[in-house]
């Protein structure tokens, strides 16, 4: 199993490993909203979509986040790109559009086909970004930023610790469960148990039986973790002090105002619907 897994922390001396948590989750929040913005049209998207495709993949090179690994994440996604395929493709455009072909009577657009294709890039370099955040960032370190972020609505009465915490095990466990399902395949193959081949039925009872002993994995290593917390005297009502105080650095700030700003100009781009292609008089979609 890669140690590159979405959730595994790998430890390295990059700039974006000593970043300020805090920071890289403002960044993260930045980045995400340049990506999902809307532009004139399906060929700026692009254009901008491979934009912050080398941004992100600068990114992943300077931590020494595996490209490999970001791939091999997304072997569930071709699965739901046919559904999307399928989906924006038999759903009928109140709109129009350009015709691309026929399936018997019904007729394909090239705006059904760009529409499914513009939101699996968007999900591709999600995770991509979700994976460099968790691959340079402690799960710790994590929670205290988070718990930063959430500390006046304890004010109000909510519990930003005990939530700050829950997501900080929920993405330690990630990569644990991801490691214990290719444990069980492989001793379920080593049964004769064929997770590729055959029968769709077949297949499906083959994941079937791996279901229940992931469920029993992950309740008996919940309850490791519960007797261990409750063992070290962990109170998620009490006042906790920190081995490890947070500081925010003028680099940290840099780095952050660079995403900030390539937010603003993604959002200017969007909101002047800017078409770099009409400068030149091309006409696209």
């Amino acid at each position: 199993m890669s140690a590159d897994l979405l959730g595994r922390y790998v430890p390295y001396g990059s700039f974006v490993h000593k970043m300020d948590p805090r920071a890289k989750i403002a960044a993260l929040i930045a980045l995400m909203v340049a990506l999902f913005l809307g532009y004139a049209n399906y060929s700026m998207s692009f254009v901008m979509a491979g934009l912050c495709l080398v941004l992100f993949m600068a990114l992943a090179f300077i931590s020494h986040t595996s490209f490999l690994s970001i791939l091999s994440s997304m072997k569930s996604l071709w699965f739901m790109a046919l559904v999307l395929l399928i989906v924006y493709c038999l759903i009928p455009r109140s709109a129009g559009g350009t015709l691309a072909f026929y399936i018997g009577s019904l007729p394909i657009y090239y705006e059904s086909i760009l529409d499914a294709l513009r939101i699996l890039v968007r999900l591709f370099l999600m995770i991509e970004l979700t994976m460099i955040l968790t691959a340079t960032t402690k799960p710790l370190d994590l929670t205290f930023a988070l718990e930063w972020y959430m500390k006046p609505l304890g004010y109000i009465g909510f519990p930003s610790q005990e939530i700050a915490m829950t997501i900080s095990l929920a993405l330690r466990f990630i990569p644990t469960i991801l490691e214990d399902v290719e444990r069980i395949m492989r001793a379920q193959e080593s049964r004769g148990v064929d997770f590729k081949h055959g029968k769709i039925s077949t297949r499906i009872r083959a994941f079937v039986s791996l279901l229940v002993p992931i469920f029993v994995s992950s309740i008996m290593r919940s309850e490791e973790l519960a007797d261990a917390m409750g063992a070290r005297g962990y109170d998620p009502r009490g006042e906790r002090t920190r081995y490890k105080v947070l500081t925010f650095r003028w680099v940290d700030a840099l780095e952050l105002l660079f995403c900030l700003a390539f937010m603003g100009g993604c959002i200017a781009i969007s909101v002047t619907a800017f078409d770099l292609f009409g400068l030149f008089g091309l006409t696209v979609l």
